[in-house]
């Protein structure tokens, strides 16, 4: 699965139309770059005025907040919800991933089992249970601050 170009997720949308607003040329320094931190670096770098580096690197910021956020909402609703499935999909996709990820690890460091995992299954199974186990762990620590900060 090829990941979207940066200029064609709501961040890149956002900035490249924002970049040619404050400063027409800035657009053209921005064309090659493929998420935000290239962006700001790239917007670091260019001959503008720093109000202008700083608006842009604020409607960057203040975007990817929006995204986090957005993302926080819809897991407080799937919390809230009636159905059984949306709460648990998170914890039931987290017990899977160490339960599948465990045992393929457990196949691979028996001799007499004819089973290895590539170095390219071994570096995506590391991101994807970092990125799995951060989402629960984070989305958890969020509703629970959440919650704390409303009462």
């Amino acid at each position: 699965m090829s990941k979207k170009p940066f200029k064609e997720t709501t961040v890149g949308k956002l900035l490249f139309g924002a970049a040619t607003v404050i400063n027409p040329t800035l657009g053209n320094v921005l064309n090659g770059v493929t998420n935000p931190k290239e962006a700001i670096a790239e917007i670091t770098k260019a001959k503008i005025s720093t109000d202008d580096k700083i608006k842009l690197q604020q409607l960057i910021y203040e975007q990817q907040n929006k995204e986090i956020e957005s993302i926080t909402s819809r897991w407080q609703a799937d919390a809230n919800s009636d159905s059984w499935l949306s709460k648990n999909v998170r914890p039931l996709v987290l017990v899977w991933c160490i339960v599948v990820f465990s045992f393929a690890g457990l196949l691979d460091s028996i001799d007499d089992v004819p089973f290895h995992i590539g170095e390219l299954w071994n570096d995506t199974f590391e991101k994807v249970m970092m990125a799995v186990v951060l989402a629960y762990f984070g989305g958890r620590t969020t509703e629970k601050a959440t919650s704390m900060f409303k009462k």
